[in-house]
């Protein structure tokens, strides 16, 4: 009986060790730009239900990704408004904090590299606000269809 519980116990301890093992890599292996990227394409297709899930697996990458820690202000900024979108269902609310999220993003972004790869920084002259994307092509997060196309590359991070 004693060795039943000392097998149990240590099945145990194995599967909590290999589930939060499982979990940090997980964690570590969102790119937090990834994770904006798919906050903004959920905006662009205007579904605040899917923004607000992305939004909270850029939360979870903000928080694991040491790079981010350079400036705790701007991350505090960046997570304040990833944890708006996130428990917001109206997306015009979560368009709003998407605004200061992407200029607080951009601020991450020239002070970090988090990609090997260029970001555009566009601009939306109608909402005068800014966002970043992987693509030169231009899909505004901030109007969804209805102005698909308004906006023009303002920069290139390379």
């Amino acid at each position: 009986m004693k060795r039943l519980f000392k097998l149990w116990t240590i099945n145990v301890l194995v599967l909590i060790v290999a589930g939060s093992v499982s979990a940090q890599e997980k964690a570590a292996v969102v790119n937090p730009l990834q994770a904006y990227y798919e906050v903004k394409d959920a905006l662009i297709s205007s579904n605040a239900s899917v923004a607000g899930t992305k939004a909270t697996v850029l939360i979870n990458a903000i928080k694991a990704n040491e790079k981010t820690n350079t400036s705790k202000v701007l991350r505090d900024k960046i997570l304040f408004d990833a944890e708006h979108i996130a428990e917001s269902k109206d997306i015009e609310h979560q368009r709003d904090h998407f605004t200061s999220l992407s200029t607080d993003f951009y601020a991450l972004v020239k002070a970090v590299k988090l990609s090997d790869k260029p970001v555009y920084y566009a601009y939306c002259p109608m909402k005068k606000s800014y966002w970043l994307s992987e693509s030169e092509a231009i899909k505004n997060p901030y109007y969804g269809s209805k102005m698909l196309t308004c906006g023009k590359v303002a920069e290139v991070l390379k």
